[in-house]
């Protein structure tokens, strides 16, 4: 340490021109993807764990090698699905490949929401505050509570017979 700083003009000495750019405050998070172009993350909700690759497209939705509308018949499933697409108003132009395991068919409709989000964040980080304050990148974390012994349930106990 040759020169010891005592005051904040000391301290600009120093450091010298170190002013900071609205370009610089952006997001400083860049794209990620693979050598195809896709976006890849894994999303869980419940029980359910759903691997998610996005890539741009027509906007083909492919769930265990099904499509969308075969694989999650309730239409409530497909709009969960289809939210984050909504709210980054990227509506029809990507294409989603899924896997997914475990769960019911609801917590696998939320997993690969969650997916679809996280994917999408990757694929393009302006999209991050439009997803980030919708709630899709929060992975819901309630699980069904485990059966105890001695109980009729988790928490339930077998009825009681004074006699």
């Amino acid at each position: 340490m040759a020169e010891e700083i005592k005051s904040l003009e000391g301290l600009e000495a120093v450091a010298g021109d170190v002013s900071v750019t609205p370009e610089a405050m952006e997001d400083p998070r860049e794209p990620v993807r693979d050598s195809l172009g896709r976006s890849y993350a894994t999303g869980k909700r419940k029980d359910a764990v759903a691997r998610v690759w996005i890539k741009p497209g027509s906007g083909k939705v492919v769930v265990n090698g099904k499509p969308i509308n075969e694989y999650f018949a309730r239409p409530v499933l497909q709009m969960i699905l289809k939210q984050p697409f909504t709210v980054s108003g990227t509506e029809d132009q990507f294409d989603v490949m899924a896997t997914v395991k475990g769960g019911g068919l609801s917590g696998q409709a939320g997993a690969v929401k969650h997916g679809v989000s996280k994917a999408l964040q990757l694929y393009d980080p302006s999209l991050r505050g439009a997803l980030k304050a919708a709630g899709f990148l929060t992975r819901d974390s309630r699980v069904v509570e485990r059966k105890k012994y001695g109980r009729a349930k988790a928490r339930k106990s077998f009825q009681f017979s004074k006699r």
